[in-house]
């Protein structure tokens, strides 16, 4: 078979990484002395890691995260709170998501929260997991729209199949009913089969009065608190430190 409808055939079935091989061989002499089976080898492992890099693009496209964070760039070098042995545990494989634990990020505004969060599920992505980033505000937004459109149980359906949910600015404001009946739903449908990260700048112990309902805020809690991992950051906001004029 001629080399250019080959690689045409290799294209019409979308093995694009073994087509990129086979030309990256053909340029090379080296190659040629290679066994049949060791450049067939090439080829696979080429559209093994192809494909690998496009399902790992459309994770980190679907997760919608804030900003470009990933694990290796946390700074641990301010006086942050940060417990780097904390954090490589967690990034190590990303167990945790796969033991389906939740992770609090806490901290006064401006420490970084939204990064090291964003990070943790970016490296879910690396590591073969789903995940989608949203805020607080925008989450409980969706929610009431879909409400009132009739797309409520589709949206808490597609919620509940994402492996890594991240939470940014949770309990930022008292729940109103439906606030806390969804947020419950969406805590039934996870617990214990999905992660959930929550970024905060109040306290655990501040978000029962922050749930409101008791019954609920018990509900809640119970499926969030007792299998989380706590990362409790402290310091002067970082946005407040990058304004100020170099001395």
């Amino acid at each position: 078979m001629l080399k250019q409808p080959m690689i045409e055939k290799l294209l019409a079935m979308r093995l694009h990484g073994m087509a990129d091989s086979l030309k990256t061989q053909e340029q090379d002499p080296a190659a040629r002395e290679l066994s049949f089976l060791e450049r067939l080898g090439l080829l696979v492992d080429q559209q093994w890691n192809w494909r690998e890099n496009q399902a790992l693009g459309r994770r980190l496209k679907n997760a919608k995260l804030r900003t470009n964070a990933c694990v290796e760039e946390i700074d641990f070098r301010g006086a942050r709170g940060l417990d780097k042995s904390v954090i490589r545990a967690l990034v190590q494989e990303s167990a945790w998501v796969g033991t389906h634990e939740n992770v609090f990020v806490l901290g006064p505004t401006g420490v970084g929260k939204s990064f090291v969060a964003s990070a943790l599920a970016q490296k879910a992505c690396r590591d073969g997991y789903s995940a989608l980033y949203t805020r607080a505000q925008s989450l409980f937004r969706d929610l009431a729209m879909a409400r009132a459109d009739g797309s409520l149980r589709n949206l808490l359906a597609r919620l509940a199949r994402i492996d890594v949910l991240v939470i940014d600015d949770w309990a930022m404001a008292p729940l109103s009913e439906p606030e806390r009946r969804d947020f419950w739903e969406i805590c039934e449908d996870r617990y214990q089969v999905r992660s959930t990260i929550l970024t905060s700048q109040l306290p655990v112990s501040r978000w029962h009065e922050q749930i409101g309902d008791p019954t609920l805020a018990d509900g809640i809690l119970d499926r969030l608190v007792h299998n989380a991992h706590r990362i409790e950051m402290r310091g002067d906001s970082m946005r407040k430190n990058r304004g100020k004029p170099n001395a």
